[in-house]
């Protein structure tokens, strides 16, 4: 697998097509009639349309662009320790795929789950004012956020309290302290994506 294609730089008439949201076969008159510009696989009849050419094409017919720029996956980060915070986005930065924001404190979670929409909080259990348990539910109560996944992390062990967490409707949990590669891994598991490929 070569690494950049992880990081989708390079789209198939079928992965635009889903951007865009319309069917393969207009991306593929587009891409004949060059208002889609592109490449062929050399030494084959395969397009193959670069991320910035795609951009435009998207721009130019007023498509909205998030569904591109959201090949990232949004990430919520949530702990009241600002230091691990930054270690935790340095983490999730070098594996390149991920949109980041934080929030050090259940409220500002919450704010963030509702407005940014993340596809996964990396939620700490203990907050200085709500705990995870309590974002969990609402973030459960909220059937347009079933998507959004959850994955806590704490440095307590109680296991009843970690099937309290699950019940509450986290997915994962991991116990702190954890390799930052380790969560990065855990959460593109859950995510569904490859394992990162750095570099």
């Amino acid at each position: 697998m070569v690494p950049a294609m992880t990081k989708k730089t390079v789209f198939t008439t079928g992965e635009a097509a889903k951007i865009c949201k319309v069917s393969q076969q207009t991306i593929i008159r587009c891409f004949d009639n060059g208002s889609l510009k592109g490449f062929r696989v050399p030494g084959s009849k395969f397009r193959r349309i670069p991320r910035e050419q795609l951009y435009m094409f998207m721009k130019d017919n007023g498509i909205p662009t998030d569904a591109l720029e959201s090949g990232k996956k949004k990430l919520l980060i949530v702990d009241d320790d600002q230091d691990l915070v930054d270690l935790m986005q340095d983490g999730f930065q070098r594996d390149g795929r991920f949109e980041i924001r934080t929030a050090n404190n259940g409220f500002d979670a919450g704010m963030g789950v509702k407005e940014f929409r993340p596809d996964l909080v990396v939620l700490d259990v203990m907050l200085p004012d709500i705990n995870g348990k309590e974002v969990c539910q609402r973030v459960r109560s909220d059937p347009s956020m079933d998507m959004v996944k959850i994955l806590c992390i704490s440095g307590m062990v109680e296991h009843s309290k970690v099937d309290g967490l699950k019940a509450a409707g986290a997915n994962d949990f991991m116990q702190k302290p954890f390799s930052i590669d380790d969560l990065v891994g855990r959460a593109c598991d859950l995510l569904e994506m490859e394992r990162g490929v750095m570099g």
